[in-house]
């Protein structure tokens, strides 16, 4: 007989589940969008290099979630032994100047943090529920863009004192690790009440696969602004005290976003508020094409960070909804296609910065834009439907 483990508090929920998403997509997916600058000028880096560094990592992602939806992990593992290969992996990209290593690295990054924000959501979101805090889902997923702005934060830092692109690196690899190690206990703690508080399905399957489409659009839709906007910015006005502030910008819009919409859309159903969350996300996408400048960077910052954890959250929640006990497997089969969507657009990039070639991230946004359009129009839900919908969750604990 083991020894029954302490539950952790709502509170301890949302503060792990926090820093946990915090490092491994803060750190794991997106620390190296504002490194890129740093890297090509220090190392030499070119654009095209860059985007197929991108693109390990989001193969990385989708085959990490796959794995997550073939073969559903406890959520608890998923999260804690992907934490530890977020740590790992970042650490190591100080360790070496090798481009043959960094793409293999960053692989790795893209299996652990698919692994952790698969295993996370599905903790949190049924642990809170349980506790009567469904509403607080908002605080975990802030996580996400408070990693994105301290990030950013160390790159800017790091431009500005003229540092090599390893040392930040190496700061972002210990603190990732320090995460690791702090959640390592609570997740295990809590791994029986996040099972035990998943709720039955609401019996329709119907509608996921529109959910796991819509979300692939999603990933392809946002992933241009999200790999490539300090470069971008770095393009229009070479000085990193004024490049250096988008990343910083897009990550604190992701933070605020997901708490605003916790306090202030609580009535509001996964679904719908999913789908106006990427029609701001498109008007962001779509602005420095319409537009070119760094003005027109920070309002593709603004809208983009602003929308895509929302987008995230409300997916999560969506799959819960309707998915119940099976929830893991289709916020991993969502995640997947995701990946698969995001994956296109570093490719479109990379391809298109062949000798002879030009204008690839324009037409990638163009396409992404339009891709964010229809997820939204297919997001739709017939009036009744919604109406159903959000009475059921109203009989649930808010």
């Amino acid at each position: 007989m083991h020894p029954r483990r302490r539950s952790p508090s709502s509170l301890a929920i949302v503060l792990v589940g926090l820093a946990a998403l915090a490092s491994a997509m803060g750190v794991g997916r997106f620390a190296f969008t504002p490194l890129l600058p740093l890297m090509q000028a220090h190392e030499g880096l070119s654009l095209g290099q860059g985007a197929w560094l991108a693109g390990a990592n989001y193969l990385g992602y989708a085959v990490g979630a796959l794995a997550c939806s073939v073969a559903p992990p406890a959520p608890d593992a998923a999260a804690r032994f992907g934490l530890i290969g977020v740590a790992v992996s970042t650490l190591a990209m100080a360790a070496t100047g090798s481009y043959e290593a960094w793409l293999l690295l960053r692989l790795v990054a893209g299996v652990a943090s698919a692994c952790v924000l698969v295993g996370v959501s599905a903790w949190a979101i049924a642990s809170l529920a349980e506790c009567g805090r469904a509403a607080w889902s908002g605080g975990v997923f802030s996580g996400v863009g408070i990693g994105i702005a301290v990030a950013g934060a160390a790159g800017l830092v790091a431009g500005l004192d003229g540092d090599s692109p390893a040392r930040v690196w190496l700061v972002l690899g210990a603190t990732s690790s320090a995460v690791a190690a702090l959640a390592w206990l609570p997740l295990r703690a809590g791994a029986a009440n996040a099972t035990a508080a998943a709720t039955s399905p609401q019996r329709s399957s119907r509608g996921e696969w529109r959910l796991i489409a819509g979300y692939g659009a999603f990933g392809f839709g946002y992933i241009i602004p999200a790999t490539f906007l300090p470069a971008m910015a770095r393009e229009a006005i070479p000085d990193p005290a004024v490049f250096g502030w988008v990343w910083p910008a897009f990550g604190a819009a992701a933070a605020g976003s997901t708490m605003l919409v916790a306090v202030g859309f609580r009535g509001a159903s996964p679904q719908r508020l999913w789908a106006v969350s990427l029609l701001v996300m498109a008007a962001g996408v779509i602005s420095p094409v319409l537009r070119p400048g760094v003005a027109s960077l920070l309002v593709a910052a603004v809208c983009v960070g602003g929308t895509f954890m929302v987008a995230t959250l409300a997916g999560m929640q969506e799959a819960r909804r309707r998915a119940g006990n099976a929830a893991p497997r289709l916020m991993a089969a969502m995640t997947f296609a995701f990946a698969l969507g995001q994956l296109a657009g570093p490719a479109i990039v990379a391809l298109s910065a062949s000798p002879g070639r030009s204008g690839g991230s324009a037409w990638a946004s163009l396409l992404g834009a339009l891709c964010l359009f229809a997820a939204a129009f297919a997001l739709r839900e017939p009036r009744a439907l919604d109406s159903t919908a959000t009475l059921r969750e109203q009989g649930q604990r808010p």
